[in-house]
């Protein structure tokens, strides 16, 4: 069965933003299903556009930033 976008919900998100990256929080449902969470990177292209990317490694000040939202998405599990 291919990936259906509506019986996916959102329980829980929340973006930190840093200088030219962000790194968001979420928890997600997916069809009534065990709730997950999922974090992502975006990265602030040359025409101000935010683009996708692999999260890969964070800095410090980029785990210190997220922390909250990964305590606060935890308690949303």
């Amino acid at each position: 069965m291919p990936y259906d976008k509506s019986l996916d919900a959102e329980i829980f998100k929340d973006i930190k933003e840093f200088e030219d990256t962000r790194i968001s929080v979420g928890v997600f449902s997916y069809n009534g299903g065990e709730k997950k969470i999922q974090i992502s990177r975006e990265n602030k292209s040359p025409t101000e556009e935010w683009r996708f990317a692999k999260l890969g490694r964070m800095t410090k000040v980029e785990l210190e930033g997220i922390l909250p939202l990964i305590n606060t998405a935890v308690g949303s599990m």
